[in-house]
């Protein structure tokens, strides 16, 4: 275990966590991170880095360079809030009705600027630094615009690595997982039209709710008779919306799905399913379809030598007894899986909580906060791991 390194980090933690708390005070929708990556930028620029501001729209990158190393090493934290209404009463509080840091983004944001910070002036390495503050992660697919905007032919790089908390695993435990590691993510709108009449009179008309309340069983066929059993399939109905009044047959009815998948060919099937049985469905009713699929994020795929090398970093930091080596995959979607598809890299988690602590209330709820212990932990992960990798 690197104590010393540990040591180094929690010694300047409270300054980040005030920092992380500031961040959280003052949250940011996709797209509208802009006084978060001022501030940002502003650190980075006085601790010596190069930085680039507004790529992707509001993300920031900065660049340190050292020795005459070849090696180029990419790390990446997320910026964006959600829209709820904070629940946690904490004194550093949302300051804005509405939006909140539910999922952790101000806590990663606050780690890698200690790193930044330890790194610029005590950091041992040779070679260039590449730290990408991100915009948009929920929902907005922000590492796409990033990467759209020159990302990675401005700042190439060798390998590339992020972290999320994860509520429920114990605070500071390190989890690692070479290969598919969270889901795709789908969405559709199914408008389904058919011939609205009086409720006493079904015959007279074509009635688009009664197939959508099959086609909402029906999918969920494709699940179990159309992917593999041992293989990782989800599709939703979210929303179901039709009709006013207890007497009256809609002309319309919509449903909103969300679909996902740990495999690229089992998001291809699951693709190919819905849009059939959605169309026999309604046609067996007679009512008419539309489909307006918008493809999500990737299947992220964790690439089996940099998931190696974080591994033993995350080892030789806090011990084998604090390291998952091989996690579960989760259902959950990530848009660093568009990087991970452009440079081989690895995605950490770092508990954030379990059982009765603080840190255990699950991320999208109105409850969370994201724990502050790992400042020091997920810091001194980056400033270990960027050492290795740029070894002097």
């Amino acid at each position: 275990m690197t104590t010393s390194l540990l040591d180094q980090l929690h010694e300047q933690a409270d300054e980040f966590i005030g920092l992380r708390r500031d961040i959280h005070q003052h949250p940011e929708l996709a797209f509208d991170e802009h006084r978060t990556a001022a501030l940002v930028a502003g650190k980075l620029e006085a601790w010596g880095y190069e930085v680039e501001r507004g790529l992707g729209g509001t993300g920031v990158v900065a660049r340190l360079v050292r020795g005459s190393g070849t090696r180029r090493l990419g790390i990446r934290a997320d910026m964006d809030a959600l829209p709820i209404d904070e629940a946690t009463g904490l004194a550093y509080a949302s300051h804005h009705a509405g939006v909140m840091h539910a999922c952790g983004h101000d806590g990663h944001t606050a780690m890698l600027l200690a790193a930044a910070h330890h790194l610029a002036h005590r950091g041992r390495f040779d070679g260039t630094l590449n730290l990408i503050f991100q915009p948009a992660e929920e929902g907005g697919g922000g590492a796409l615009r990033m990467m759209e905007d020159g990302l990675f032919e401005k700042y190439p790089c060798d390998a590339i690595f992020a972290m999320h908390n994860m509520p429920g695993m114990p605070q500071g435990r390190l989890v690692l997982r070479e290969g598919a590691a969270m889901a795709s993510s789908d969405y559709a709108t199914v408008t389904l039209t058919g011939v609205g009449g009086h409720g006493a009179l079904p015959h007279r008309s074509a009635d688009p709710i009664v197939a959508a309340a099959s086609i909402v069983m029906a999918l969920q066929t494709i699940v179990s008779r159309n992917v593999d059993p041992l293989a990782m399939a989800v599709v939703t109905v979210g929303a179901l919306h039709a009709g006013k009044a207890n007497n009256v047959i809609p002309q319309t009815a919509t449903l909103e799905l969300s679909v996902r998948a740990l495999d690229r060919e089992v998001r291809a099937t699951l693709e190919r399913r819905i849009k059939a049985v959605i169309a026999a469905q309604a046609e067996s009713f007679g009512v008419g379809a539309a489909i307006d699929w918008r493809p999500g994020y990737a299947v992220l795929v964790n690439t089996p030598k940099e998931t190696d090398f974080a591994r033993e970093v995350a080892i030789e930091l806090v011990g084998a007894e604090r390291v998952t080596p091989q996690g579960q995959p989760l259902s959950g979607s990530e848009d660093f899986a568009f990087m991970l598809e452009k440079v081989p890299g690895c995605y950490v988690l770092i508990g954030n909580g379990d059982g009765d602590s603080h840190g255990a209330c699950m991320v999208h709820n109105p409850g969370y906060d994201f724990n502050d212990a790992n400042v020091a932990v997920g810091s001194a992960y980056w400033v270990l791991l960027a050492e290795r990798f740029l070894a002097a």
